[in-house]
């Protein structure tokens, strides 16, 4: 079902509070918002939207993960209900002012971000343009000859498709121009026009730079006594983004200080002529050799680390992911794709790509072990998204609240990313970091990059499934073969299992809390479904309600019981208990009794499992979850003695139905 993005907006700000958002804006998945009071946003309804993949905060943003291809125009329906405008500084300024200041380097990533996302799309498309073309006129790639020297009708459309690839990176310093002077706060069309001046024909080619400097032939400009090279920038970067900030800031102190009457007419001139005087006399040329200096140290560094550099960094790829740090890296891909025919391309992509597979991977195993309906929705969903380039779902919405899953997809990614350093594997151009990252492949590397997406998902899945399933089936796990959400009648259809409201008591004695507070990621993340547990006071554990046993493990550190109005409850006693094999539990049940509220089920010494070193926490699951419309924890009850009410449960609308007495 298509996604309803007005309802979706309409909601997340209902959740939020129109009054509480100071700036929104949104990168590929996620809405960015700074807001005034985080404590009065409605987190438990947001996390209830069916809509919305996580929620999370990060250097003075609250970020809600909506997914790629909905994100944009809920989006635009968002700022259409706030009046909103883009973030600006004077936006972040007042959210500063507010307490909610990024530190200085979590700022200047943010603004490398802002600069550089506007016009991946421009650079994305040359760069595919640009793999087109390594594919028409490589050789050894499909033959021994070429595509185009096999087939010659096709060299006029080869030239026209290298014409078009390479007209992002020699024409960069305009896009840089038009975006940079923007984010500072200028005119973005004098930021263009600033770029044009800087790769005018008339100057020697950025490219050829080095090499004419060298041969003492640049031609030079007499200004004022002044000798100027008569250089040009095309495909540089850090130049273009000092030159921008030079640029928005004479123009804001001309419109300042010049009357409104002159002000159109000579700050614009001021501000160029300014600015170009000192990009070509002193900005540029310093600027230009700290950006090659970088490029060359980049290079320098891939070619001494090698396959160590790259397992390292493909290892903690997706945690830079995490902190937002990876927003940084469009700034250096494009350097080193600006300059290929001296980097060879980006080693950034492919390992990026290994790690993003990773996360896909290790989601995906999620999917197959997960028993409750809604997480296996969100990881299927999520997973593919990962898989072709998009991580954050993955990362925030599943992998993350688990952890097991992120650090298995780390073990894959920094393997894979071994071997990719082994293979010296390049990128010619920027493009989605995933599976389809083949097409930013040249053909010669598409072997190992293949044989690279082999490794990190396998390993990623691998680890993950393993890992989930033996924690899953160690007494978590009723039935790994079963879905708990559903019931499949004679034929082999699911139907919907019968269930009515009702309350579940509080088995043991103690301090009860939210089932996400347990240390326990299988249960904190809620896999098994909602509930709640209870830091026990008391050894006893009672029934929570008339029903049958269905599980009672030979451990009796757990059991399952299923109510007479249909709720199927795992009580499972302490963390990784399991382990114990029976120490310091006792059962007075078997499986297959029925059983009435209150009735002793059996014992557990709670401090004796503290002194061996686990957690007693207790966990207290509805493991059919999905077949009620709400399960939730009583939340004015905290210290609780056994049969106290505890969870209350609602059945679904088309389901029956009883009133509720709580």
């Amino acid at each position: 079902m298509a996604m309803d993005h007005a309802k979706v907006a309409r909601d997340v700000l209902d959740d939020i509070g129109k009054d509480n958002v100071q700036a929104a804006a949104h990168c590929a998945t996620r809405l960015r918002l700074v807001v005034k009071d985080e404590s009065k946003i409605n987190q438990k309804a947001l996390d209830k939207q069916p809509d919305v993949k996580g929620t999370f905060k990060t250097n003075g943003q609250y970020q809600v993960i909506i997914g790629p291809g909905d994100v944009d125009k809920v989006y635009d329906e968002f700022i259409k209900l706030t009046g909103l405008k883009e973030v600006t500084p004077d936006d972040l300024k007042v959210a500063a002012a507010n307490g909610q200041k990024a530190n200085p380097f979590m700022a200047f990533i943010k603004v490398l971000s802002d600069i550089f996302v506007p016009i991946i799309p421009a650079l994305v498309a040359g760069g595919l343009l640009m793999a087109l073309n390594n594919v028409l006129t490589a050789e050894h790639l499909f033959a021994a000859k070429s595509i185009v020297e096999m087939y010659p009708a096709l060299d006029g459309f080869a030239q026209m498709v290298n014409l078009m690839s390479s007209a992002p990176f020699a024409f960069l310093p305009v896009l840089l121009g038009f975006s940079a002077t923007r984010r500072f706060g200028g005119n973005p069309y004098l930021g263009a026009a600033m770029g044009m001046i800087m790769v005018m024909p008339s100057l020697v080619n950025g490219y050829q730079v080095a090499t004419v400097m060298a041969s003492g032939k640049m031609p030079m400009w007499d200004v004022f006594g002044l000798h100027i090279a008569q250089a040009g920038y095309q495909g540089q970067v850090i130049p273009v983004l000092a030159v921008a900030w030079i640029l928005a800031n004479l123009e804001k102190f001309f419109h300042k200080h010049i009357a409104n009457a002159f002000d159109f007419i000579f700050t614009p001139m001021l501000a160029i002529i300014i600015t170009g005087f000192l990009t070509f006399s002193l900005v540029g040329p310093v600027l230009r050799v700290v950006s090659d200096g970088l490029t060359t140290s980049l290079v320098w560094l891939y070619n001494t680390t090698g396959f160590v550099g790259t397992g390292v960094f493909g290892t903690f790829y997706s945690a830079i992911v995490v902190t937002g740090l990876h927003q940084s890296f469009p700034a250096v891909e494009t350097q080193l794709l600006a300059n290929i025919k001296q980097t060879g391309g980006s080693f950034i992509f492919p390992i990026a790509s290994m790690a993003n597979i990773a996360q896909g991977a290790a989601c995906l195993a999620i999917f197959f072990i997960s028993k409750n309906s809604k997480q296996k929705g969100l990881a299927s969903s999520s997973a593919i998204s990962a898989l072709l380039g998009i991580t954050e779902p993955a990362i925030f919405g599943v992998n993350l609240k688990m952890k097991f899953p992120f650090i298995c997809a780390m073990i894959g990614s920094g393997i894979a990313c071994i071997w990719m350093g082994l293979a010296h594997v390049l990128a010619s151009a920027m493009g989605a970091a995933g599976v389809i990252g083949f097409v930013s492949i040249p053909g010669k590397y598409w072997l190992s990059f293949f044989v690279g997406v082999v490794i990190s998902f396998a390993v990623a899945f691998t680890l993950t499934f393993g890992y989930g399933k033996r924690v899953l089936a160690s007494g978590v796990a009723t039935d790994m073969d079963a879905d708990n959400d559903e019931t499949v009648d004679e034929a082999g259809e699911v139907v919907e299992t019968e269930v009515s409201d009702e309350v579940i008591a509080a088995p043991v004695s103690g301090k009860a809390q939210s089932l996400r507070d347990v240390s326990d990621n299988v249960f904190s993340a809620e896999i098994m479904g909602k509930g709640a547990s209870i830091i026990p006071n008391d050894n006893n554990v009672y029934a929570p309600a008339d029903g049958e046993i269905t599980v009672q493990f030979d451990t009796n550190h757990a059991y399952g019981i299923k109510t007479k109005d249909g709720a199927e409850i795992l009580i499972h006693l302490g963390v990784d208990t399991v382990n114990l094999k029976g120490e310091f539990f006792t059962s007075n049940v078997k499986k297959g009794q029925q059983v009435k509220k209150g009735d002793l089920l059996g014992t557990f010494d709670y401090e004796a499992i503290q002194k061996a070193g686990y957690d007693a926490t207790v966990m207290i699951v509805v493991t059919n979850t999905m077949s009620y419309g709400g399960v939730e924890r009583i939340q004015n009850v905290d210290d609780v003695s056994h049969g106290d009410k505890l969870v209350a449960l609602t059945a679904q609308a088309n389901n029956k139905s009883g009133a509720m007495q709580l």
